[in-house]
């Protein structure tokens, strides 16, 4: 039983390998861009369990600016991706627009919230 689980998780794991690699590059700078806003995030709520949360507003603001932030480039890039149906004719740029402005939107926001 455990060779097959091995097998079925390395098998898994290929599959995604290949289906990763035929995704566009476009979509993967997102991918990254997702990724870095999530573990800057999960830094800020280390050094506030490792230092103490003194201005909690702050350490929230940034949290939620940081995890926002990510929710907007998934909402990106569900937008921009050619496959998803539901988004086929709304051009790349007004998604990049719409993605910009509400990420203004959240900052102001976010800015307000710092005091």
């Amino acid at each position: 039983m455990a060779k097959t689980t091995a097998k079925d998780a390395q098998d898994l794991f290929r599959a995604l390998r290949s289906a990763y690699a035929a995704t566009p590059t476009k979509l993967k700078i997102i991918d990254i861009y997702v990724v870095f806003a999530i573990f800057t995030a999960l830094i800020q709520v280390v050094y506030m369990g490792i230092v103490g949360s003194f201005p909690f507003n702050s350490f929230l603001s940034g949290v939620l600016s940081c995890v926002g932030t990510a929710v907007l480039a998934v909402c990106l890039r569900i937008q921009v991706n050619k496959d998803n149906k539901e988004f086929k004719d709304l051009p790349p740029e007004r998604a990049f627009a719409d993605f910009v402005l509400c990420n203004v939107v959240l900052h102001l926001v976010i800015m307000n919230f710092i005091g």
